[in-house]
């Protein structure tokens, strides 16, 4: 299992690499664009050249790319759905540049037309990304908090995406924070086996590709994405110690989505409290 966490790009990609060294992370997660804006950001082949190396020179990864927040696979307006679209292809091409494993990304909103409805649009669009880009990249669904009519709350709906859309490449992201929010008990054994064997038997654990790490402001069951700091919100320190104890986790990486202590965005403090964690479960 390998610690990491979402870094910044900041003043060139390979700053991402400085940045992950600095506080202990073993993998990242980046933006390309930022979260809230379709516009793009943009890396000179050297700026990509000096990622790569230093990612292999300090042996950090697996790695990957956040699409932006905006994108929206199940929108009703069809200049988003294109835009979205647009995205995703933009990010998995970067990804083969960087050397990265993956775009993990938010399937989006239904807007009320329902799960259903929209379930030809959003395998439609997903299919059309993995045939407009390279092979070796991965489309990674990750599982959202059921907010309002989001996509992906319950292991089925992914389930459902990944079967009409039959490829080797749509991997699933499992959000920790997210599980919780949309009401699955991660914090005990009993409550985490049934969630991962649901997961199972509607996705496959072979899906299975990172974990975002995030505790939780939001009680169980609460419907909203709302993360907070490693053993600061109601999963806690020990249902991350169980989390993390699951063997069907143990050889995923574990990347930081938190507010960081000094609200500054996932910080050495708390990829330091996952380390510990991993050490107590390797001793034990």
């Amino acid at each position: 299992m390998r610690i990491g966490a979402h870094v910044s790009t900041a003043g060139g990609a390979d700053k991402a690499i400085q940045r992950a060294k600095e506080m202990g992370a073993e993998a990242i997660q980046i933006f390309t664009s930022p979260p809230q804006s379709w516009r793009r950001k943009t890396f000179t082949p050297a700026e990509m050249e000096a990622f790569r190396a230093a990612a292999a020179a300090e042996d950090i990864g697996p790695n990957f790319v956040h699409g932006a927040y905006l994108i929206n696979l199940a929108t009703p307006e069809p200049d988003k759905l294109k835009k979205s679209v647009d995205a995703l292809i933009k990010d998995m091409e970067l990804c083969q540049q960087l050397g990265l494993k993956g775009v993990i990304f938010h399937t989006g909103s239904h807007k009320g037309l329902g799960f259903e409805a929209t379930l030809g649009q959003i395998t439609s669009a997903i299919a059309q990304v993995l045939e407009s880009t390279p092979q070796g990249v991965w489309l990674v669904l990750e599982n959202s908090a059921g907010m309002g009519d989001s996509v992906g709350s319950k292991f089925a709906e992914l389930g459902r995406i990944i079967r009409e859309v039959d490829s080797p490449r749509l991997k699933v992201c499992l959000d920790t924070q997210h599980m919780f929010a949309a009401g699955y008990e991660v914090r005990t054994k009993d409550g985490l086996d049934r969630a991962l064997e649901e997961f199972h038997r509607e996705i496959g654990l072979e899906r299975l590709v990172a974990v975002h790490a995030n505790d939780s402001k939001c009680p169980l069951g609460g419907g909203v994405d709302r993360h907070e700091n490693i053993g600061h919100g109601h999963i806690g320190r020990q249902g991350f110690l169980n989390i993390m104890a699951h063997p069907a986790l143990r050889d995923v990486p574990f990347l930081l989505e938190v507010p960081g202590m000094d609200g500054e965005g996932p910080d050495k403090a708390n990829v330091d409290i996952l380390k510990e964690i991993r050490a107590a479960i390797l001793a034990s």
